[in-house]
């Protein structure tokens, strides 16, 4: 899939460097004004341009994200915002407001702005004259089908490409505009918030019984009634190349290093051509997730697929590779682990491998049973050379299975 682009999201300076490593063309960030994620996942403009300088140094693009409602007070400064961040280096704006879309054109007329999927663009005569205001890209609304996505690439030129999440967290609002979490605690999702109320539990009462409260449920405790499902499309991508999307979208600019890596290593193989999705799958299974669906790509999702709205994840990351000492590789801890414990450890392009930690040792060389310690320097005996920052996760027992290599 040559035609394609992955594009992987990022919070902070780490993921951007493992969206890189295990095989993104380009990483989405947020920057410090218009972002619709929380201070957490904000770059500042120092940060920005670290960014940039790294991402462009290892020939991938970095896109930035300015795209929450925005009011008047800050149409007034995005002139210069846009200037700055061309001037950093950022390869497009991810934008969904119309009068920010003309504001940073006009402003600075080189920068290329992508329609972001909050401006629900579902149709060729929208995404029209998104172009007509200089648009090169429009990111579709979540909402559409893989067949009205192939008839509205039919009825666009070349030059307008399409773009599309292929993997991560739904929102149960149309394109995400929802004022829950606005309404409920004065925090709006549209304005980057959200304090994702619709995972939380609900109940029932009825007006002639107060204090009387009854459990929405499926499965004798809860039912997470608002909470979608996550996106999985690892096994159709194919379909979504074959119907004109040009960019696959990860989606989590506040997850981890570990689950950005992850997941792009799978869209990275898939997309390089490897078709076994009984690996591929367990891979995805690996990081934290609620159940998987395809969302609307196949039509309306079916309405009673229960979801109890719960994360799930078959292994727990514990440690980064830092290199080698002598005949050991350096691990950086994350998580406890135990001498004995049977780790894999993931590279870039290959599959996971196990490393036996029979013996493990503190940076002065002593044995250890242990590494309680966040950041702690923890060196494992082995012939195997892994690459500096590579990850090593530790799967529960009932998970692990053969997909894995021995050293």
């Amino acid at each position: 899939m040559n035609s394609t682009e992955l594009l992987s999201p990022a919070g902070d300076m780490e993921t951007v460097k493992a969206a890189v490593m295990y095989g993104a063309d380009a990483v989405y960030v947020g920057g410090p004004m218009l972002q619709l994620r929380s201070s957490k996942a904000a770059f500042t403009p120092e940060t920005l341009s670290e960014a940039c300088g790294y991402v462009h140094s290892m020939g991938r693009k970095l896109y930035v994200t300015v795209n929450s409602f925005a009011f008047h007070d800050e149409i007034e400064g995005l002139g210069d915002y846009a200037s700055e961040l061309r001037d950093i280096g950022a390869d497009a704006l991810i934008v969904s407001d119309l009068g920010a879309i003309d504001t940073i054109k006009k402003s600075v007329p080189s920068m290329s702005v992508h329609v972001s999927t909050q401006a629900n663009c579902m149709n060729y005569a929208s995404a029209m004259v998104y172009r007509s205001l200089g648009a090169e890209r429009i990111v579709l609304a979540r909402e559409l089908s893989l067949e009205e996505i192939r008839k509205m690439r039919k009825a666009l030129p070349d030059d307008l490409q399409l773009e599309a999440f292929v993997h991560g967290a739904m929102c149960m609002a149309y394109s995400g505009r929802c004022l829950i979490s606005s309404y409920l605690t004065g925090r709006s999702g549209n304005r980057g918030e959200c304090t994702q109320p619709c995972r939380w539990k609900y109940y029932l009462y009825e007006e002639n019984r107060p204090g009387e409260y009854y459990p929405v449920e499926e499965d004798g405790e809860k039912s997470a009634i608002l909470s979608s499902h996550d996106m999985k499309m690892i096994e159709h991508l194919d379909e979504m190349r074959d119907s004109g999307i040009y960019s696959f979208k990860i989606e989590g600019r506040m997850k981890t290093a570990y689950y950005c890596a992850t997941v792009t290593n799978a869209y990275r193989s898939a997309l390089d051509g490897c078709r076994d999705f009984e690996y591929l799958n367990r891979e995805l299974e690996a990081v934290s997730h609620r159940p998987y669906s395809t969302g609307f790509y196949y039509g309306e999702e079916r309405k009673n697929t229960y979801n109890s709205g719960e994360y799930t994840q078959s292994c727990r990351f514990v440690g980064v590779v830092r290199g080698r000492e002598g005949d050991c590789l350096a691990a950086e801890q994350r998580n406890h682990f135990s001498r004995g414990d049977i780790l894999e450890v993931v590279s870039p392009g290959r599959r996971p491998v196990i490393l036996k930690a029979d013996e493990m040792f503190d940076e002065e060389g002593r044995m250890i049973d242990a590494a309680p310690h966040p950041m702690q320097k923890v060196l494992i005996p082995t012939d195997t050379v892994f690459p500096e920052g590579s990850l090593i996760r530790r799967w529960d027992e009932v998970n692990r299975d053969d997909n894995s290599t021995e050293e």
